[in-house]
């Protein structure tokens, strides 16, 4: 486990290694860097379930950059529950305040979605707004402005979510 500081958050280094993880859609190795993503997001909260915090840089950089991936961010959507979600807003809003620019989209608009789901509209407003800052089009950024606009209900957004999470594992996990 590494000892960084969040001083080494602001150096190049941190967003250059962020970038090595980003996800090739064309890839040959797509599937594996998919479940790379998946695996590093559980092993990341369970370092914040056990210690409340967690101080792997490396660990966060794969992270970031896996969650360029869409199927690894919608596994990410899914992960929680009301059990572990205070662990995942604390690993998502840590992770936000490290993202180098270009990886920060898809971290604000889980953010975005966890505090819409809770019922913070504004917080949520907040978040997607930073989302769509770092990348006006990116694609759940432009479905949130859609739920948050419409006034869909909160229970019904938790309610796609989870059946979601089931369809994205075995997309993810069971792909050869």
């Amino acid at each position: 486990m590494s000892t960084a500081t969040a001083v080494d958050y602001r150096e190049e280094d941190f967003a250059k290694n962020v970038a090595t993880y980003f996800v090739d859609i064309d890839a040959s190795d797509l599937n594996a860097m998919q479940q790379d993503g998946a695996t590093a997001i559980v092993d990341l909260a369970g370092e914040y379930e056990s210690m409340g915090c967690s101080v792997n840089t490396a660990l966060k950089a794969k992270v970031l950059g896996r969650l360029s991936d869409i199927q690894v961010r919608d596994f990410a959507l899914g992960c929680h529950n009301d059990v572990t979600l205070p662990n995942y807003v604390a690993m998502w809003s840590d992770l936000l305040s490290v993202a180098p620019a270009k990886f920060v989209a898809p971290v604000a608009s889980l953010c975005a979605a966890i505090s819409y789901e809770s019922g913070d509209k504004e917080g949520a407003a907040q978040y997607l707004r930073r989302a769509i800052a770092d990348d006006a089009r990116y694609s759940l950024a432009t479905l949130l402005q859609r739920v948050f606009a419409s006034g869909w209900p909160t229970s019904a957004f938790a309610a796609m979510r989870a059946d979601l999470h089931p369809k994205v594992c075995a997309l993810i996990f069971t792909h050869n």
